[in-house]
């Protein structure tokens, strides 16, 4: 899973994320192969991502 920030002034709700409301500057995770289509919008921006070393220990670590 990649990370990416919310940086919108206002709370949204995010159907893709099982419909949480998200919190201005809050990381969240989502999936790899939809990290790009957050990024390319203005109110999101990196924080890991895809295959980052981070993320990949973290998943090591949860299948263990």
């Amino acid at each position: 899973m990649a990370r990416v920030r919310f940086i919108g002034s206002e709370p949204v709700h995010v159907p893709e994320l099982g419909g949480r409301e998200i919190q201005p500057d809050q990381v969240v995770e989502v999936p790899d192969d939809r990290f790009e289509g957050y990024v390319c919008q203005t109110k999101w921006e990196p924080v890991e991502e895809p295959g980052s070393k981070k993320t990949a220990a973290k998943s090591a670590v949860k299948e263990a």
